[in-house]
């Protein structure tokens, strides 16, 4: 089992608490296993039976009880975060989608392999106000067990769709979960958002929102609760699976007097379990931790400490959520439970090999400036995104080293769709950790290298900043991967 230094903490930035409500769903003769479980705040679970997952999926605007107050955000099937989807490689997923919105939208489903044409993971969809979309597709039969999720991608309303609070998490089960040490701990999800009311409980409209540094509400929350609890079986494991589905905001977890075993990143199971104090999780990352419950008997707090992604001089000022941007906030509590099964730590997980040298290497600046159009852009090679163009073109069966550098004021998260990568270097550093992501975190003034290997599926899709309002504002490009 491997420590880690804090270089390579940097480097694991990568995935809500609570598991979940038995859910027995019955469409037609289609059934989806439901998971036998119970939480104070459950979160619906559709899992897919003999090698189908199948649901109905309805965004639309609900009001939810949020912090003890009514807020009206937006949702899937009604709830915040949205229901968790579980599947295992080769399963075929059908998901009937309505739109319900006031505005376009589509889903992306993010960091699946899966096609990014048709009704798979095709962001260039526009489904409008009261259209119905089955999405369908078929996850590989060798796709990576891992905690991937789904939010919208319709481009100019990616952030303010996900602040609204359309996220949920979609789980590939697979070779990772049937490990012995794995298997036998006990499992959390945590879902982070964050969000921003008036006084009536409404969204906070865009106009009032920082949006050049990227919006950030007041109210955080972990499966749609103010610090909630959870529980720790004592002399046992906790395996805890989080993501940070906040269009912006950065979480840097330490939970008080315990280590974290990180066991995957983004793209699923490590080689072995890294023990880290902190665990930072840029927008869009995900990551799977164990927790030993090996110390005294009582309770923790899980804590977000303070991080410092850059800045845009007075442009940063006034944002929602950030004048207490040095103190340490609770995310969550937990207790420690009757004692359990007395439970190690793994030593090993996977098999990961580095990539072969690739054929091709490509650069990206990532900056900001100004655009005719629409004032503040965010730009990759001096260039806001431009539907119609053509950015970058790949072939299929390649493996190519792509070159970020981030000569702006602010630190970007890289997220590159469909085909997930390796992380050579930083700053012509080598990385020495070996691992699978789809989002990278690439610091001001930094250069990150990935090498990615374009596999199974031809067409176009997109890279981008995952501070989704940069996205928005142009820091975005087209992919082609050809046949």
């Amino acid at each position: 089992m491997a420590k880690i230094n804090r270089r390579q903490f940097i480097a694991l930035g990568a995935a809500g608490i609570g598991t979940a409500l038995v859910v027995h769903w019955l469409r037609q003769d289609i059934f989806s296993q439901p998971l036998a479980s119970l939480s104070a705040n459950a979160v619906p679970v559709y899992q897919s039976g003999d090698g189908l997952l199948e649901l109905d999926l309805e965004a639309k605007e609900n009001p939810i009880n949020l912090a003890g107050r009514q807020a009206y955000l937006l949702t899937y099937n009604g709830q915040i975060p949205a229901p968790r989807l579980e599947a295992k490689p080769g399963d075929k997923v059908r998901i009937h989608f309505t739109n319900n919105l006031s505005q376009p939208t589509n889903i992306h489903y993010h960091g699946l392999h899966i096609p990014v044409t048709g009704n798979g993971d095709n962001v260039f969809l526009h489904i409008k106000p009261g259209e119905k979309l089955t999405y369908e597709f078929q996850i590989p039969s060798n796709h990576p067990a891992g905690t991937f999720w789904y939010h919208p991608h319709l481009h100019g309303l990616v952030a303010e769709q996900l602040f609204g609070g359309l996220a949920g998490l979609f789980i590939v089960r697979g070779e990772l979960d049937e490990i012995p040490k794995v298997k036998a701990a006990k499992e959390e999800f945590l879902v982070l958002q964050d969000f921003a009311l008036d006084d009536n409980g409404r969204l906070i409209n865009s106009a009032h929102m920082s949006l050049m540094m990227g919006r950030e509400g007041d109210i955080i929350t972990a499966n749609g609760q103010v610090n909630p609890s959870l529980s720790l079986p004592e002399q046992g494991v906790l395996r805890l699976r989080i993501l940070n589905a906040s269009p912006s905001r950065f979480y840097r977890l330490s939970l008080e007097n315990h280590s974290f075993y990180q066991i995957a990143t983004d793209g699923g199971a490590l080689n072995e379990p890294i023990e880290v104090n902190e665990l930072l999780l840029t927008p869009g990352q995900r990551a799977e931790v164990l927790i030993k419950g090996d110390k005294e008997p009582r309770q923790y707090r899980l804590l977000n400490l303070p991080y410092d992604r850059g800045g845009m001089g007075m442009m940063g000022g006034g944002m929602m959520g950030r004048n207490n941007r040095d103190e340490p906030t609770v995310i969550a509590t937990i207790s420690y439970e009757d004692q359990g099964q007395s439970l190690s730590i793994p030593t090993k997980l996977a098999s990961i090999f580095s990539l072969p040298e690739p054929q091709t290497v490509r650069r990206f600046e990532l900056n900001h400036g100004m655009n005719p159009a629409v004032g503040m852009a965010f730009l990759i090679n001096g260039e806001a995104y431009n539907h119609d163009r053509l950015d970058t073109q790949v072939q299929l069966d390649t493996v190519e080293d792509w070159e970020i550098t981030n000569t702006g004021m602010m630190d970007h998260p890289f997220h590159v769709h469909n085909n997930a990568f390796q992380v050579i270097s930083r700053n012509s550093q080598p990385e020495s950790l070996l691992a699978w992501r789809d989002t990278v975190l690439v610091p001001r003034g930094e250069t990150v290298r990935i090498r990615i290997p374009f596999r199974d599926f031809a067409g176009k899709t997109v890279y981008h900043c995952h501070i989704l309002d940069h996205e928005d504002l142009g820091m975005m490009g087209n992919l082609m991967i050809n046949a």
